[in-house]
C-alpha cells in the first residue's frame, strides 16, 4: 500500500486538541514518590482472581529470566487494548504506545471518548519494571499524555524511543528520548544484560503529503532469533519493507472506515504485509474494539472480521500462523 494521509482518530488538527489547556491527573497518581518505575511482580495485588492472574500474566518473569539462561530468544506479547501493548524479549521490557490514565478523548470527549473493555481497572502500578517506552506516533491514540506525564514521575530517567513528530511532546515530559528516523536504529538493554535492537520504519502520513511519516518498528531479539514487526495503521512503505523480513507482524486486520476515509486499514493489506515480510506469526489486534461514544464513534465502521483475513492470508501465506491474542494475557512466541 502506498504512502497516503491516514490518521485512525480524526482528521483534525491534534495540536489544538493538546493545547486546550492542563489536564487534570487523578490525586492518587499526581502524588507518587519520586522513585525509579520499578514494580516486583510478586507485590502486585488486584481485587479479583481474574487481575491476579493479569497481573502476574503481564510481569511474565519466570519465563523471562528462563528464555534468556537457555539462549533462546521468546517473545512474551501482552496485549493492553487499543493500540497499547507491553512486550517481554527475553527479559528486556517493551512498554508501547500506553493508555494507563483516564480515557482516550484528544481532548474533544464530546466528538470522541473510548475507554478500554476489558483491561478497565488495569494502571500504571500494575506493570512490572520497564526497560523502554515506544512511541510509534505523535497523536493522543499512541502518545497519551494523560499516562505519560505521571509515568515520567515515576521515572524520568526511562529510556525512550519515538518518532521524532513527537518531540514537542515528549522532551518536556522526559530526559532519556532516541528520535529514529525510517532507517535508524537504537538499542536497548535490560538489568539482566540482554539487548534488543529497534529499527524505525515509514509509517503512515498524518496530516498534509508533504509531513513526515509517523514510524513503525522492527524489534530484533537479542540473539537474533526472531524480529517483530509493528505498525498500528497496517500502513506501510513497500519499497523500504521488501528488504526487510519479520517473523512476527503485529498488525490490525479489521479495517475502520469513516466516509470515504480510511483511519485504520487491514484485511489484504494486512496480507500483503504479511507475505512482503516472510511471517511465520501474525498477531491481529483489535484497536478499534473499544468502549467508545461521541460523533465519530457513532459513524466509524468496521469492515472484515479476523476470520475473513485468515481465509485470504491462507490463499496468500498458507504456512503462516494467525495467534489472536488475549487482553491482559501474555502470548507467548518462541524461535519457530
Amino acid at each position: 500500500m502506498g504512502m497516503a494521509v491516514h490518521c485512525n482518530s480524526a482528521p483534525l488538527s491534534c495540536k489544538t486538541w493538546r493545547d486546550r489547556g492542563p489536564t487534570l491527573l487523578p490525586a492518587r497518581l499526581c502524588s507518587l514518590p519520586q522513585t525509579p518505575f520499578s514494580f516486583r511482580s510478586d507485590a502486585l495485588k488486584l481485587s479479583t482472581c481474574r487481575w491476579d492472574k493479569v497481573a502476574s500474566a503481564v510481569a511474565s518473569e519466570e519465563s523471562a529470566v528462563g528464555s534468556s539462561s537457555s539462549g533462546t530468544d521468546v517473545f512474551n506479547l501482552t496485549y493492553l487494548e487499543g493500540n497499547s501493548w507491553l512486550w517481554d524479549i527475553s527479559g528486556v521490557r517493551v512498554l508501547v504506545d500506553p493508555i494507563l490514565v483516564g480515557n482516550l478523548d484528544f481532548g474533544i470527549p464530546w466528538l470522541y471518548d473510548a475507554a478500554k473493555k476489558f483491561l478497565k481497572n488495569f494502571e500504571l502500578t500494575d506493570l512490572p519494571q520497564v526497560d523502554c517506552l515506544l512511541i510509534t506516533q505523535s497523536l493522543d491514540d499512541h502518545c497519551h499524555l494523560k499516562t505519560l506525564k505521571p509515568l515520567s514521575e515515576m521515572s524520568p530517567n526511562l529510556r525512550v524511543i519515538a518518532t521524532p513528530n513527537a518531540k514537542p511532546l515528549l522532551d518536556p515530559v522526559f530526559r532519556n528520548v532516541t528520535y529514529l528516523e525510517p532507517g535508524q536504529e537504537s538499542e536497548v538493554e535490560a538489568e539482566n544484560g540482554s539487548k534488543v535492537r529497534i529499527r524505525a520504519t515509514a509509517g503512515p502520513v498524518l496530516g498534509p503529503p508533504w509531513q513526515r511519516p509517523e514510524n513503525g518498528y522492527l524489534v530484533i531479539s537479542p540473539q537474533g532469533q526472531l524480529t517483530l514487526y509493528y505498525e498500528p495503521h497496517c500502513v506501510y512503505n513497500k519499497d523500504f519493507l521488501e528488504k526487510e523480513h519479520a517473523d512476527i507482524v503485529i498488525t490490525p486486520v479489521i479495517k475502520q472506515l469513516l466516509p470515504n476515509f480510511t483511519l485504520v486499514s487491514g484485511q489484504e493489506d494486512a496480507v500483503q504485509l504479511a507475505k512482503l515480510l516472510h511471517a511465520k506469526f501474525i498477531v491481529p489486534m483489535k484497536n478499534g474494539d473499544l468502549d467508545s461514544k461521541g460523533f465519530l464513534a457513532s459513524i466509524i465502521q468496521g469492515e472484515g472480521t479476523i476470520e475473513s483475513f485468515k481465509e485470504l492470508l491462507s490463499k496468500e501465506l498458507p504456512d503462516a500462523k494467525t495467534l489472536e491474542p488475549t487482553p491482559g494475557e501474555p502470548l507467548h512466541i518462541p524461535p519457530p
